[in-house]
């Protein structure tokens, strides 16, 4: 969330996966209209600029066209299909120098935040273009020049800050172009697949959501400096999002969700396959419903492969985000521990924003150039269990003076260091029976009534700052009681938590399989498609907590329809 002690949130939307990134064109194509009216302004406006009194001493434009095909559906029956498409702008105007400029954070006060989005035509009309980004980038310049004074009069009454970095990096000029990728997507089609998809939900009456979507969105970007970047990308991703919910007796409500990604539509599960996750989903929700609740609890645990994806996202991957490093009211708790020990020497964690798959799984963090022009890079930031670096865009911190193709945004923020496709990889693996065995291991000799499985989760959020508790929370949804004999029971009621130091100091081994959660992850920069691959791991203690529920009862009225066939097969042509 977009505030001085931000509330990081992997909400539910972290489970609709988005998709990976489409090819790039063998030979790049000539200079869009977009972009040959982007580089027109941007060139006049510095022109004109550098004449003031306080000249501009970087301009950089960023246009986003999205088109997006959307069909919903709930309990057998279409709610909404529809298309669209838009253009926004965002610009980076900078005035005094690469080490102290209008961006400055001032101490105190909070940075981050969106804005109205900014339009631009859907034609590509050069002069309609170019007339928008002349009234915007006078705009942003006044209000440039009015911060840069608000900037120098905080630094000359602050004390000094602790990192004396610069706020700008200098980074090469990227000159990139590749041919559009436009999005086609059945929408009748799809309609007839979303209706048979949810219409076995309606068949259970103490189910009281269900619906299903599939949407396919290409994404093209046009970005220019005077730099000297120039740069054209275009994506597309297809998803499919299958969600339920019931509620137990004690009120506590009890979702369930699956999502699919694809680059087309071709790459989604077909439709005996999804079939069957539907059954599944079915069969889980009514077990979840006269499942035990489970007390609060310490004790060793297997994270699956999504769970453990999402606990490094939340417990490591936004406390090593360049920018909190320098923000003194971040916990900073991995600054000072480059080339330390960090995980067991088996482990290693990298993200890597250039691959689009990995193991076969479709990735959705995958990018080819970040929102502020630098090409996309494999960062290694713990190797054999030494923490080594952070993620950077353009906002340098000491000892690390360069970005690494991490700035990134939703279009209307300001890009920050973010994350991208994270991927932890373990050498020596342990097969599944034989992390098992360690965790009845690990239960016997801790004299614990049970260990924890947690084999699906929701998502999750973690708190970085320093005057609130440096804590983290991951949102299972379906766990397991392991008993020391081995025999597992479904429970619920519980959210993961713990504090990131305490957490990585518990891993004590890794699996053999990889699965992947893809999602969107919001922070101060807007919300951005990420990606977590990761195999199960094993902690030798965690800590749960009752999860919060909802005080209403199941509904008093009976369902409006007796229970019956559903609407829709899958067995039909």
């Amino acid at each position: 969330m977009p505030n001085h002690q931000p509330r990081r949130v992997l909400p539910v939307v972290l489970l609709l996966g988005l998709g990976a990134a489409g090819p790039a064109a063998a030979k790049p194509p000539a200079a869009a209209p977009v972009l040959q009216a982007m580089q027109q302004e941007l060139e006049r406006s510095m022109r004109a600029l550098r004449a003031q009194p306080i000249p501009p001493y970087f301009l950089g434009y960023e246009i986003t066209e999205t088109h997006t095909v959307t069909v919903r559906g709930v309990f057998g029956c279409i709610t909404s299909s529809q298309e669209s498409r838009n253009r926004l702008l965002d610009i980076d105007l900078r005035v005094g120098s690469y080490d102290l400029d209008n961006t400055h954070p001032l101490r105190g006060r909070p940075r981050f935040g969106g804005r109205m989005p900014i339009r631009v035509p859907l034609q590509d009309d050069v002069d309609a273009i170019r007339s928008i980004l002349w009234y915007q980038t006078d705009r942003e310049y006044r209000q440039a020049t009015e911060q840069l004074t608000r900037v120098q009069t905080d630094v000359q009454v602050k004390v000094d800050p602790e990192d004396k970095s610069a706020d700008f990096s200098h980074e090469p000029a990227e000159k990139h172009r590749e041919a559009p990728i436009d999005v086609k997507l059945d929408r009748r089609l799809w309609e007839d697949k979303i209706r048979r998809c949810t219409a076995p939900f309606a068949s259970h009456p103490e189910i009281l959501r269900a619906n299903a979507s599939v949407s396919g969105e290409s994404r093209t970007r046009w970005f220019v400096s005077s730099e000297g970047a120039e740069i054209q990308t275009s994506e597309r991703t297809v998803r499919l999002v299958i969600e339920a919910m019931t509620k137990a007796e004690d009120g506590m409500e009890l979702p369930r969700y699956e999502s699919f990604s694809a680059p087309h539509p071709e790459g989604l599960p077909s439709d005996a396959e999804i079939s069957a996750v539907v059954e599944r989903m079915i069969a889980d929700l009514v077990a979840l419903r006269a499942a035990p609740v489970v007390e609060p609890y310490t004790g060793p645990a297997i994270l699956s492969g999504r769970a453990s994806g999402v606990f490094f996202h939340e417990v490591f991957g936004h406390r090593i985000e360049g920018h909190r490093q320098k923000d003194e009211e971040e916990g900073q708790t991995f600054k000072k521990m480059v080339g330390e020990k960090l995980l067991p020497a088996t482990f290693s964690v990298y993200f890597d924003p250039t691959l689009t798959t990995y193991e076969g799984r479709t990735l959705v963090g995958s990018y080819r150039y970040d929102n502020q022009g630098v090409r996309a890079q494999r960062v290694a930031a713990v190797k054999d269990g030494i923490f080594g670096t952070f993620l950077m865009s353009r906002a340098p911190i000491e000892g690390f003076l360069h970005s690494n193709g991490h700035g990134r945004r939703q279009a209307g923020f300001e890009p920050v260091a973010r994350q991208s496709n994270l991927l932890v990889e373990v050498e020596n693996p342990d097969t599944p029976a034989a992390l098992t065995q360690k965790l009845l291991d690990l239960v016997r000799e801790q004299g614990k009534p049970f260990g924890l499985r947690f084999e699906d989760i929701q998502g999750g959020f973690t708190m970085t700052g320093r005057t609130i508790p440096n804590a983290f929370n991951v949102l299972p949804i379906i766990v397991y009681r392991v008993f020391p004999d081995g025999r597992e029971e479904l429970v619920r009621g519980v959210d993961l938590i713990g504090t990131p130091l305490t957490a990585f100091s518990q891993i004590v081994a890794g699996g053999d399989s990889v699965s992947v959660f893809n999602g969107v992850c919001g922070a101060e920069s807007g919300f951005v498609p990420v990606s977590a691959a990761s195999p199960a791991i094993l902690l030798s203690q965690i800590e749960v907590q009752k999860k919060q529920k909802a005080q209403d009862r199941p509904p008093i009225l009976p369902a409006p329809t007796e229970p019956g066939p559903p609407t829709g097969s899958w067995m039909q042509p």
